[in-house]
């Protein structure tokens, strides 16, 4: 089962996501410039709406300091032990393939241990290195003796259910492989529908304490943004998460919360200067049981300025068109279609997006989409 997410998201002068020069991302795309915005972006601005959205426990931490989350479970779990704990946390990741060095950031984290890169993983895991940290203090184990035998245990710490955000956008690590989860999810870089140009804000600011006679600017610069309608795309692999967690509840929760933040959340870029937020004008969630199917094509040709037709309305026209011409040339309907919108466009003009109804009955028909094939698939 796949759950596919189709979003228009008209957003006004922003900056959400930029580029190494401070620039907004861009992509080139039917031979005319884009808005960009990447797939890391907008997985970021999830991950920071989900503990709104499943349970407190259930996700994941992203971060290189996995020695100090590490040690403080290990001495939550044996008081006795916290003098030692950082040994342990080390000489267990040690163990699973993760290098660890003394940090070069300022302030309090200045010669702490810290992996090499950013590492991605649950507070379950956690759990699990910090019993056989324990289980080795208790054998009187010589940490700088670590067998394969000892090493294999380590990875069995990977083995169980993992955290939704894990699950949903995997993990990779060259170097530990017992750390590596294969993402249940895929989101598209959004990409605008329509062709833009890049912009330029000239702005001054005046110093409040200067002299009367100082006439001059207290700063002087620019800030670069555009302006344009995304089209966003992400889908989800249902059966390839619940092999993950391992739990037809999670599960559900977990598509129907990856829905509702994909849809709601934005990346934060330049936000307070912009005061960008919006949401999508036109949402369409389809299941299928073959495939899935990004419709990205529908907006190869840019979408153009019609006088009385907002850009919004003819992309989700588009849209509609897209989803029906391939569906039908491939024999590939979708089991299920659902659509939010706030166009006020003819019913049939849409009908391609599904059955129209408010978001918040959306996201109870995915989760009874995907509960419904979960039992089904369990009865099998």
């Amino acid at each position: 089962m796949f759950i596919d997410v189709y979003a228009i998201h008209n957003v006004p002068p922003s900056n959400i996501n930029r580029d190494d020069t401070g620039s907004p991302k861009t992509a080139m795309y039917g031979g005319v410039l884009r808005s960009r915005v990447s797939s890391q972006a907008w997985k970021r601005a999830m991950r920071e709406m989900f503990p709104t959205l499943l349970p407190e426990g259930s996700l994941g931490v992203r971060t290189k300091l996995i020695v100090r989350l590490l040690a403080e479970q290990i001495a939550e779990l044996r008081p006795d032990l916290a003098d030692s704990a950082s040994d342990y946390a080390v000489a267990v990741l040690t163990a699973a393939g993760v290098k660890v060095k003394k940090s070069t950031r300022q302030g309090s984290d200045k010669e702490s241990d810290e992996t090499g890169y950013l590492i991605f993983i649950s507070r379950a895991e956690i759990r699990a290195l910090a019993r056989v940290a324990v289980e080795w203090a208790d054998q009187g184990i010589d940490l700088k003796k670590v067998d394969a035998k000892l090493k294999k245990k380590v990875s069995s710490a990977f083995k169980g259910h993992q955290a939704v955000d894990v699950a949903l956008f995997g993990r990779m690590l060259a170097e530990a492989p017992d750390f590596n989860t294969d993402a249940s999810a895929q989101v598209a870089h959004a990409i605008s529908v329509d062709r833009i140009t890049q912009e330029y804000d000239y702005f001054t600011a005046v110093d409040d304490c200067a002299a009367e006679d100082n006439a001059g600017a207290g700063m002087i610069g620019t800030v670069d943004f555009n302006s344009s309608t995304l089209y966003r795309y992400a889908t989800v692999n249902v059966d390839a998460l619940f092999e993950q967690l391992e739990d037809a509840e999670a599960t559900t929760r977990a598509c129907a919360a990856f829905v509702d933040a994909f849809v709601r959340s934005m990346p934060t870029g330049k936000q307070n200067t912009f005061a960008n937020r919006t949401l999508p004008s036109t949402v369409c969630v389809a299941v299928r049981s073959d495939q899935p199917i990004n419709v990205v094509g529908a907006f190869e040709d840019p979408v153009r300025p019609i006088e009385g037709m907002s850009i919004s309305r003819q992309a989700a026209t588009r849209l509609a068109e897209e989803l029906d011409l391939v569906e039908g040339a491939y024999a590939q309907p979708a089991d299920g279609k659902w659509c939010t919108t706030v166009e006020k466009a003819d019913s049939d003009e849409l009908s391609a997006l599904g059955e129209r109804m408010g978001f918040k009955d959306l996201i109870d028909q995915v989760s009874g989409a995907v509960a419904s094939h979960l039992q089904h698939e369990e009865e099998r």
